[in-house]
């Protein structure tokens, strides 16, 4: 297994951060592996994996930059700068544009295990070449999603902080993803690989969520000097959130007329189990206006709650999930 050695004071300056870039990288690790986890995901495939297809079909040399760099068990790191609170994808892309051949072909020699590499990559512009590829995922497949899926992670942020209030961090480490966890004695698990543990002491520590069913770490050492080094672990967004983004929320015009555009939409995403933080994240309504929809729903017999430890979750009732049933046999 992989960890980290990490201490308290680390720990406590660590804070969650929405990338754009982190997206799309999650996003491209869909697209090469072609299968979606959930419904919103295998929709979105269907959308963008042809056209995804056909880019690498007259860009050999990134098709062959996907299949090296995404490895079986390591990611050339050129390919995964570490996210920078607040960054533009724009100005991440850059940062992998600007990547030497030399440094970029050590790193897909480390993905590809030692082995050779394909000799049209044997190039010195291949942060350029992995730059355009990535600049057609963000542009064409996660661009026009942007807004509604950066609410979703801001909810799972949202989510998260507040797990650290009501347990702490161990608890939220544990969760993260399939392999993280907490081992005690100022050791975090990262992944379930055999690498050389890392010493993060006094480094910048970040989590970062994306909708995709992935996660990934990475680092980065200082630029200058007097700053400090940078480690990054990513993970996905809590599970029933992932699907939102897809349409899920989606409202038919008879629904939307009978109670209003918001209460309705309320009642749509409550198909799955949502807290009051996380509508507020996904909706961008007020939480005063999220409460009042909750409490008619309520009293309507539309929704129920549930406390799951320290946190309440809404969901539909039978009722309501034949209200929303008719309402898509309307939109139908």
């Amino acid at each position: 297994m992989g960890w980290w050695q990490v201490d308290a004071d680390t720990v406590a300056r660590s804070r969650f951060v929405v990338s754009s870039y982190a997206e799309v990288f999650a996003s491209l690790k869909l697209l090469h592996s072609g299968v979606g986890a959930h419904p919103g995901e295998v929709g979105w495939l269907r959308a963008h994996l042809p056209d995804f297809r056909a880019l690498l079909a007259a860009d050999p040399v990134g098709r062959e930059l996907v299949r090296v760099g995404l490895g079986r068990d390591w990611i050339a790191d050129f390919l995964t700068p570490t996210p920078r609170d607040g960054e533009p994808c724009e100005e991440a892309l850059e940062r992998v544009r600007g990547v030497s051949g030399e440094a970029a072909r050590a790193h897909l020699r480390t993905a590809a295990r030692g082995g050779e590499l394909p000799g049209m990559l044997e190039r010195d512009d291949l942060g350029e070449r992995a730059a355009r590829v990535l600049e057609w995922v963000w542009e064409e497949t996660v661009r026009p999603y942007w807004g509604r899926r950066r609410r979703v992670l801001e909810a799972d942020v949202a989510a998260r902080t507040a797990q650290v209030s009501r347990g702490g961090w161990a608890e939220v480490l544990d969760s993260l993803r399939p392999g993280t966890r907490w081992l005690g004695e100022s050791r975090f698990q990262v992944n379930l690989h055999e690498y050389p543990p890392r010493d993060v002491c006094g480094a910048e520590l970040v989590f970062v969520p994306v909708t995709a069913r992935a996660g990934w770490v990475s680092w980065e050492e200082p630029e200058r000097e007097g700053e400090r080094a940078r480690f990054a672990v990513v993970y996905p967004c809590v599970g029933a959130l992932a699907g939102v983004e897809q349409g899920a929320g989606t409202v038919g015009a008879g629904l939307e007329a009978l109670m209003g555009a918001g209460r309705a939409r309320v009642l749509v995403l409550l198909g799955v189990p949502l807290t009051t933080t996380q509508l507020v994240a996904v909706t961008g309504m007020a939480l005063g206006s999220v409460g009042r929809h909750l409490r008619v729903l309520l009293d309507a017999g539309l929704v129920e709650r549930r406390r799951v430890g320290r946190a309440v979750r809404y969901s539909r009732t039978g009722v309501g999930d034949a209200v929303v049933g008719a309402g898509a046999g309307e939109r139908g």
